[in-house]
């Protein structure tokens, strides 16, 4: 099947059906492949590619051996034959370098750069020390409500370097994420969804599952923003409702529950009061 016969989202679901496991179970692209799956013609031309993703590891204080392993892959030939070539292990994150250093003209590169850096975010998420220690969901939930609220701040100073300057602009930006990410629910429809009063705000009533996917919006629309420069209201707002969509997409890749059929969990801010009176309480004078 020709790659341009594809649809959006079947490209998108392409990435996950070229993973592989490895022997110790960890998971692994193939280089060769995904520079297929880029549309570069010759692996050679790939090859600067892999280079760049490679310094951009180092410069983030990674290990390169830990996200690009040099292997010898088989690869079919013409004749049906198959024979062994240079080719390297991709980690999931050596991945999202790859995607990021590609050709930023291609459709299915834009697509690449949502699809592994929402997945990258998670596998971050939960690799977080301080995420991983919490043991209650109301301490996740308290967590990841303070992390997008930080996140949610950049994203509007993002958005207003944009173009979206008034406080109506940016309500009408926000609705747009709401919409791509809630499948075409604005921050008005969610609301009612849930069964919630229109002075209650709907993040204050997320549990910790939809709080991490809006965290994954909130923080790919950012970098998205700023990394392809855009300009204009309509444009942001496209960008916005674009990475939402995706950011839903990558949910049912993962066979996750859409965000509005979630539950409705206890306010959040009931819940930050309790815990600054227990710690109150606990202080010894």
């Amino acid at each position: 099947m020709k790659l341009e016969t594809l649809s959006g989202e079947n490209q998108l679901s392409l990435f996950e059906r070229i993973k592989k496991i490895d022997n110790l179970g960890n998971e692994y692209w193939s280089s060769r492949e995904l520079s297929k799956i880029l549309e570069y013609s010759e692996y050679r031309h790939f090859l600067p590619v892999i280079e760049r993703a490679k310094i951009a590891c180092e410069n983030s204080a990674q290990l390169v051996s830990d996200h690009f392993e040099d292997i010898l892959e088989m690869v079919p030939l013409g004749s049906g034959a198959l024979r062994k070539f240079e080719g390297v292990k991709l980690s999931r994150y050596g991945c999202y370098l790859i995607v990021q250093n590609a050709d930023p003209n291609k459709e299915i590169v834009a697509l690449g750069q949502t699809y592994f850096a929402v997945q990258t975010r998670i596998s971050e998420i939960h690799q977080m020390v301080e995420f991983n220690n919490l043991t209650t969901e109301n301490e996740r939930r308290l967590f990841l409500r303070k992390e997008l609220t930080k996140h949610n701040i950049q994203l509007a100073a993002a958005a207003k370097n944009a173009g979206v300057i008034s406080a109506k602009d940016y309500a009408i930006f926000q609705n747009h994420g709401y919409k791509g990410l809630y499948g075409g629910l604005d921050a008005k429809a969610i609301q009612q969804k849930k069964g919630l009063k229109k002075s209650e705000q709907i993040l204050d009533f997320m549990g910790s599952t939809e709080l991490a996917a809006n965290l994954f919006r909130a923080t790919q629309t950012e970098e998205k923003l700023k990394r392809e420069e855009v300009k204009g209201k309509t444009n942001a707002n496209k960008t916005h409702f674009e990475v939402g969509k995706k950011v839903r997409k990558t949910i049912e890749e993962l066979g996750g529950e859409m965000p509005e059929n979630l539950p409705v969990a206890e306010n959040i801010k009931k819940i930050g009061h309790e815990n600054s009176r227990n710690k109150s309480s606990n202080k010894i004078d």
